[in-house]
């Protein structure tokens, strides 16, 4: 039996409502009905050809999983939509590679394709292959297997590579934690990692600078929240500011300097006062951001009271925020509620209602685009290397190979979250992002009513002055804004009330 078939997606009750009992794998109607798998938006429609199919099949072409067989003694109980998904997602990301690595296809067919970037390209594929034995084989707990690719796999993702090779280095980073934590066969899981503490490391808040600095990621959630949040304060005279986690807990709150200074160049008078809560674990430095925009508001001379609710977003209480009869609030989350989704559906449903309590009058929800929280680790980790691959190839336009700044920017954020992805499961896990349909339907259960955004051309003209490379894209989707790389979705804002 192949590697693959025996991969059983991480189930913590090691139950399943749908297994496979007597189910042939030689089911030409059931596969022609998953020929085409689309996925949402502008992402192109890929083909599973037939030769894609018979290596689905392979050599199991007559083998019947029935528990009258002696296999079941040996293999868990499978969902044959398990099979299904685990390899659709397989060449889902080996062509998505394919467009992430430079489109190698469509240079072999230039003649102006040079040797090197063939090899490039093959390598790269190469890299690919790797990367997904390893994580099959971790997947179903083949240490052996697995740490024999991983030696492979360390040789040829070099941190200073082709933008692939980089990225891959992080995956190898989450595979290797992963693997160190799985638990022999027979039992359940993975062990859970320490828990992440509060502290935030030199390296760490340096990368977080650069990030705002050089990428448009953080810089667009923050234009389009103030934009949203200046119309919904248009004739407000008593203002108010819910900000879950305090934008990252950057050392200067750019996003509140700027908001200060379009508050005070409004049409009409200044609000007669700006209040600003900040949400987070870390009190100290949430007085110290608050301090810094104490002096700034009296430079610009506008009223401005600042308080800190000290609290994780899971026992934040609506009366812990300080408000007023007579002031609009609006809240402000900036990549921080996927944080709150946990594997049980009524966590973030909580929060919500607790946020929908405080009737603010806008909420502002900016988030990573992507499908980064599914129950079965494989199709996760098919989806993180698509996304993230996007994300590094950015880089590599805009940075030179050699700059420190992207090798920090790769290796101490964004390497970060894909550990975070890959290798942590329960509590551990918290880089939970889901695409902008999932939080949908999310806000809509929690009571809240979706605000269109007019400002999709201010946003354009707004990266259009950025000076940022070539190939980022904001595009308008069901009345929220997308920011995305060569039609890859990246960051999804969308206002709620």
């Amino acid at each position: 039996m192949e590697p693959g078939l025996q991969w059983r997606p991480d189930d913590p009750d090691g139950k399943s409502n749908e297994t496979i009992d007597a189910v042939d794998l030689n089911l030409p109607n059931m596969y022609r009905s998953w020929t085409v798998f689309e996925e949402p938006r502008s992402h192109k429609r890929l083909k599973m050809e037939h030769s894609l199919v018979n290596d689905l099949v392979g050599s199991n072409r007559n083998l019947n999983f029935s528990t009258s067989t002696n296999l079941t003694t040996s293999l868990p109980r499978l969902q044959f939509r398990d099979h299904v998904w685990a390899y659709t997602q397989r060449y889902l990301a080996i062509e998505a590679m394919e467009d992430a690595m430079g489109g190698e296809e469509k240079g072999h067919e230039e003649e102006n394709v040079t040797k090197e970037e063939e090899e490039e390209g093959k390598e790269g594929m190469k890299l690919v292959h790797q990367l997904i034995a390893c994580a099959e084989a971790v997947a179903c707990r083949d240490k052996i297997h697995a740490s024999a690719l991983l030696s492979e796999l360390k040789a040829n993702a070099l941190v200073f590579g082709t933008s692939f090779q980089r990225v891959a280095s992080c995956f190898v980073q989450g595979l290797v934690e992963r693997l160190a934590l799985v638990q022999p066969l027979g039992a359940v899981g993975v062990i859970g990692p320490p828990a992440k503490t509060s502290t935030v490391s030199f390296e760490t808040e340096e990368a977080l600078t650069l990030v705002y600095d050089l990428c448009p990621q953080i810089q667009f959630g923050h234009f389009v929240a103030n934009e949203s949040i200046l119309e919904a304060f248009e004739g407000e005279s008593y203002v108010h500011v819910v900000d879950l986690g305090m934008t990252l807990c950057m050392q200067r709150s750019h996003q509140w300097r700027n908001l200060m200074q379009s508050l005070i160049h409004r049409t009409g008078q200044p609000p007669k006062r700006l209040r600003i809560t900040g949400v987070g674990t870390c009190r100290e430095r949430l007085q110290a951001i608050g301090d810094d925009l104490k002096h700034h508001a009296k430079t610009l001379k506008l009223n401005f009271e600042f308080s800190v609710v000290e609290s994780n977003l899971e026992n934040l209480k609506p009366e812990d925020v300080k408000t007023s009869d007579e002031e609009a609030i609006v809240i402000n989350s900036i990549l921080q509620l996927h944080c709150a989704v946990k594997e049980s559906r009524g966590a973030l449903n909580s929060v919500l209602q607790k946020l929908h309590k405080l009737s603010p009058k806008l909420l502002i929800l900016v988030e990573q685009d992507s499908s980064h929280n599914g129950p079965f680790f494989l199709g996760r980790f098919m989806e993180a290397l698509h996304y993230y691959s996007a994300i590094f190839d950015a880089l590599d336009t805009m940075l030179p190979k050699y700059d420190t700044r992207r090798a920090k920017i790769e290796q101490f954020y964004f390497a970060e979250e894909i550990k975070n992805i890959v290798s942590c499961e329960g509590a551990a896990r918290f880089e939970r992002h889901e695409r902008v349909d999932q939080w949908r339907r999310r806000m809509s259960r929690a009571g809240f009513q979706p605000v269109a955004m007019k400002i999709a051309m201010q946003a354009k003209q707004w990266l259009g002055k950025l000076r940022v490379c070539e190939g980022y894209t904001i595009e308008e989707d069901k009345g929220c804004l997308i920011l995305g790389w060569k039609s890859k979705p990246i960051i999804s804002a969308s206002c709620w009330k």
